[in-house]
């Protein structure tokens, strides 16, 4: 599965890799979750899984379509229009804070409105700054105000690409019968287009069913109870994705909060608890950002498409900088494949008891 929308950092060109080398795990958390690209990679069926993000719109999002699915399709489901973009787009930062503030006070909390509004703003904005408050209109004291030239707003058009279809630009390849849930739709007309932002909104609630997702700081996901501590009592192992905000001076404004320097913490955790034999680690970065020990597997890989191939010259040269450091006990390819052998082969004996 992917995510239907666009997302600066996606992971999903690696998602493979990443499997491969934390294996079919049974705890896995993600503490920076974006696009969830490689949870929704997983090639095994889903365990216990925990995610977090800090944006709000993000982890409401996820919680939206989680449990509200039929509504968050219908509030996607809307054309392309540009006064409609920027004026959901203000309604979406003005609501921001209290969104924030009460995803991480109510774990039921969720606004299918704001999350469908999001996921359809997003799939038309182009570059940087979908609800950072960038805009042609600001609010102050209550007062709607146009921003003037010079006060480094910039207007941003709607995406026009792909016969301007909005959300549904991110529909899959249709070309092949059985792709998924392209198997439900019978022709491209309006209602094909609804139905099919329907179905995937249905189908990531599926596969989201189980999940536990969190709003807020990284480090509350990383506690013992959420890794090793389960881990230890239930001798199970457990995968951790980190995959942070890269460092400010080395990336385009894309966050819509201010992320500071969280990409060194997050590196200087993964380093303190890289030996722990009960925690398989990935961390993502850029080369000569990080120092990790001798012992962690340091992978390059390049970002191919999207905003990487699109942006400046500094967004196609950080695209071949990429890489991907993995802790001593993740697996390698041979441990990965001797592993599902075994996992095969008692699957097989377990069917012959029965």
């Amino acid at each position: 599965m992917n995510a239907p929308f666009p997302y600066f950092g996606g992971k999903s060109r690696i998602a493979s890799l990443v499997w491969e080398r934390f294996g079919n795990v049974a705890n896995y958390v993600e503490p920076f979750a974006g696009s969830l690209a490689v949870l929704l990679g997983r090639p095994h069926a889903p365990r216990t899984e925990t995610v977090n993000d800090k944006d709000g719109h993000v982890a409401n999002f996820w919680r939206s379509v989680s449990l509200s699915p039929d509504a968050v399709a219908e509030a996607a489901d809307w054309p392309v229009n540009e006064a409609d973009l920027h004026a959901r787009h203000l309604w979406l930062v003005r609501r921001t804070a209290d969104l924030t503030e009460r995803l991480m006070a109510d774990p039921d909390f969720h606004d299918p409105k704001a999350a469908g509004w999001w996921l359809w703003g997003i799939c038309q904005w182009i570059g940087s700054g979908w609800c950072s408050g960038e805009g042609p209109w600001t609010e102050i004291d209550g007062v709607f105000t146009q921003c003037t030239a010079g006060m480094g707003v910039k207007r941003k058009l709607p995406h026009l690409g792909n016969a301007g279809m909005g959300v549904n630009r991110k529909l899959p390849h249709l070309g092949d019968a059985g792709k998924g849930v392209n198997r439900q739709l019978p022709h491209l007309g309006d209602a094909g287009r609804g139905a099919h932002i329907l179905a995937v909104c249905r189908e990531l609630q599926a596969r989201l069913r189980d999940v536990r997702v969190c709003c807020g700081d990284w480090m509350r996901v990383m506690s013992e109870a959420a890794t090793t501590s389960m881990a230890t009592r239930n001798r199970m192992l457990t995968a951790i994705l980190l995959d942070p905000p890269y460092l400010q001076h080395d990336r385009a404004d894309v966050y819509a909060h201010d992320c500071g320097e969280v990409a060194h913490a997050a590196a200087a955790w993964a380093i303190e608890n890289g030996d722990n034999p009960l925690l398989r680690i990935a961390f993502c970065g850029y080369d000569g950002n990080h120092a990790f020990p001798a012992t962690w597997d340091c992978v390059p890989w390049k970002a191919n498409g999207g905003y990487a191939a699109q942006g400046d010259g500094q967004g196609r040269a950080n695209a071949a900088r990429e890489r991907i450091w993995f802790s001593p006990h993740c697996l390698s390819r041979t441990q990965y494949i001797d592993y599902d052998l075994a996992l095969a082969d008692l699957r097989s004996s377990h069917r012959g008891r029965r």
